[in-house]
C-alpha cells in the first residue's frame, strides 16, 4: 500500500469521492478511524454519536445539532453531562417543544414544584410533587393518591359539630383551643343540620360524616377548614346512609367505621376517604362484628375501635384495630372490662383514652387507656368528674359526650341534653391520667354531636 507523508508544517488535504479509512483496509464511512483519536479542537456540524468518551471535556464545546452520548469509560463521563463549578447550562426556549426527561437532579439553591388548584393537578407519577393552592400545602403522589405533606403547624383546635341542642337539631360547629382553657366559640356551620354524625380531621381539613334528621338517615359528608372555619362545603356522599358512626384518621386518610340506621340495624362496614380528594369513598374492610355507637382513635399507624352497640340492648366489649395505610378487615386484640358504647375516645401517638360510656348500667365515669403500639386490654387510669354542671350530681356520665385531643391533653364536652343554659367540658393530661378537671363552658348544651381535632395522635402517618 502506498504511503502518504507530510512535512511538519504542511497542511493535508484529501480530495476524493470515495471513503477514507485510517486503521482499516475497507472504510464503511466517509471517514472511518479505527483506534484512539485525540483532537485539539472538534467542530461537529452534523449528527454525532459517541459510543465511548475517554477523559473529560475540558474546553468549551459547541454543538450545532443533536449530540448523543450513549456511554462512557470507567471514571469518565459515563453518560453524564457535567457542568463545572461557577458555570451555567442554558436550554433555549425552542427546545421546550420536545424536552427529554430528567431522572435525577440535584438542586443547590431553590426548587419550585408545579402548582395549581385541585382540579389542575397533573397526571401523577410516584414521587411527583405539587403545591395545591386550594389546601395551601405541598402534596406528593404515591402511585394511587395525592397525599398532603405535613407542613402545617398544628394549632390544637378541637371542633364539636351538629347534634341536638335547646333549639332542636343544629348545624352549628363550635371550637376550643385545647392548649388553653375557656369557653367554646362559634366556628362555622354544617351544610345540613343533623344529629348522630361522626367527625375526624387532619391538620388542614375536617370531615363530618353521615348522621340523621327526623325520619331520614343521611349520606352527607361535609368538609371544613380547621384553620379558618366558616361555612362547611359538600365533600360527597357515603355509599350508604348511616348515623351513630365511629371515625378515626391519619394525616391523609379518614375512616367511616360501623354505624347503622337505628339501633336495630348495626353495620360492620369500614370505608376510607382521602382528605385531599373530594368525593372519594372506598371500601376498606369489615369490623369483626356489626355495631353502631362504637368509638375510635389512632396513632400514626393504627386506628383502634372499642365497644359499640351490637343490637338493642346488647353492648360490645371488643377491642379491634386496623392498619390505616393498607386495606383489610379489623383484627380483635383484647377485651374491655364490660360492654360499653359512646366512650368519647381521644388520643396522642401512644395512648387512646376513653370513658366507660353510656347505656351501660354499671357506668361510673371511669377513664381507661390503651397503648396503641403494643395493644392489650384497656387499663383504668382516672375518673371523669365533673363532666357537666357540678351542681348536677346525678349520672356523672350519660354517654353522649365526645372527646378530642392536642396530643397532650384530652378534652370531653358533655352530652347531656338537659335544661342547662350551657354545657361543660373537662380535661386530663393523657400521659398522667387522674381525675379530670373543669376546662370551661360550652357555647351551647348539646347531645349526639361529633368531635375532632387537628392535632390528635393519628397525624404524621399515611
Amino acid at each position: 500500500m502506498a504511503e502518504i507523508r507530510q512535512g511538519y508544517l504542511d497542511d493535508y488535504t484529501q480530495i476524493t469521492s470515495g471513503n477514507i479509512g485510517i486503521g482499516t483496509t475497507i472504510s464503511n464511512e466517509k471517514l472511518e478511524i479505527i483506534g484512539g483519536t485525540t483532537t485539539q479542537e472538534l467542530n461537529v456540524t452534523g449528527i454525532a454519536t459517541f459510543t465511548s468518551v475517554s477523559g473529560f471535556i475540558k474546553k468549551k464545546s459547541q454543538y450545532i445539532k443533536n449530540v448523543s452520548i450513549n456511554d462512557g469509560d470507567s471514571g469518565t463521563l459515563s453518560g453524564e453531562i457535567i457542568v463545572g463549578s461557577g458555570l451555567t447550562m442554558t436550554v433555549g426556549t425552542a427546545a421546550t417543544a420536545s424536552q427529554g426527561s430528567v431522572n435525577s437532579m440535584k438542586v443547590y439553591k431553590t426548587f419550585t414544584p408545579p402548582s395549581g388548584t385541585t382540579a389542575t393537578r397533573p397526571a401523577g407519577k410516584p414521587g411527583s410533587l405539587f403545591y395545591n393552592f386550594d389546601f395551601k400545602t405541598l402534596e406528593f403522589f404515591d402511585g394511587a393518591n395525592w397525599n398532603q405533606v405535613d407542613t402545617v403547624k398544628k394549632s390544637g383546635r378541637g371542633v364539636f359539630c351538629g347534634g341536638n341542642d335547646n333549639a332542636g337539631i343544629s348545624p352549628m360547629i363550635n371550637s376550643i383551643n385545647i392548649s388553653t382553657r375557656g369557653r367554646s366559640v362559634d366556628f362555622g356551620t354544617m351544610v345540613v343540620a343533623r344529629t348522630g354524625p361522626a367527625a375526624c380531621a387532619n391538620e388542614i381539613r375536617g370531615l363530618i360524616i353521615g348522621g340523621s334528621v327526623p325520619g331520614q338517615f343521611r349520606t352527607d359528608i361535609d368538609y371544613l377548614s380547621m384553620e379558618s372555619g366558616g361555612q362547611a362545603t359538600d365533600y360527597g356522599d357515603l355509599l350508604q346512609s348511616a348515623n351513630n358512626i365511629a371515625s378515626a384518621s391519619s394525616s391523609t386518610r379518614a375512616f367511616r367505621i360501623g354505624g347503622g340506621q337505628g339501633s336495630n340495624s348495626p353495620k360492620d362496614l369500614i370505608r376510607r376517604m382521602h382528605f385531599a380528594t373530594l368525593g372519594e369513598v372506598i371500601d376498606f374492610g369489615d369490623l369483626t362484628e356489626a355495631k353502631a355507637y362504637a368509638d375510635a382513635a389512632a396513632n400514626p399507624t393504627r386506628a383502634v375501635m372499642i365497644g359499640g352497640g351490637v343490637g338493642s340492648p346488647a353492648y360490645s366489649n371488643k377491642q379491634e384495630y386496623i392498619i390505616m395505610a393498607s386495606e383489610g378487615n379489623a383484627v380483635e386484640f383484647g377485651t374491655l372490662s364490660a360492654g360499653m358504647t359512646r366512650c368519647g375516645t381521644a388520643s396522642n401517638n401512644v395512648r387512646a383514652v376513653f370513658h366507660d360510656g353510656g347505656f351501660q348500667p354499671t357506668s361510673t365515669g371511669n377513664l381507661f387507656f390503651i397503648t396503641t403500639a403494643s395493644l392489650g386490654n384497656a387499663i383504668e387510669f382516672g375518673e371523669l368528674d365533673p363532666l357537666r354542671n357540678p351542681q348536677d350530681t346525678s349520672n356523672v356520665n350519660d354517654g353522649y359526650s365526645r372527646g378530642c385531643s392536642n396530643g397532650t391533653r384530652a378534652v370531653w364536652m358533655n352530652g347531656k341534653q338537659a335544661a342547662d343554659t350551657h354545657g361543660f367540658t373537662s380535661s386530663i393530661e393523657i400521659a398522667s391520667g387522674g381525675t379530670s378537671t373543669s376546662f370551661g363552658d360550652a357555647e351551647r348544651q348539646m347531645a349526639r354531636f361529633s368531635a375532632a381535632s387537628n392535632a390528635h395522635g393519628g397525624l404524621g402517618g399515611f
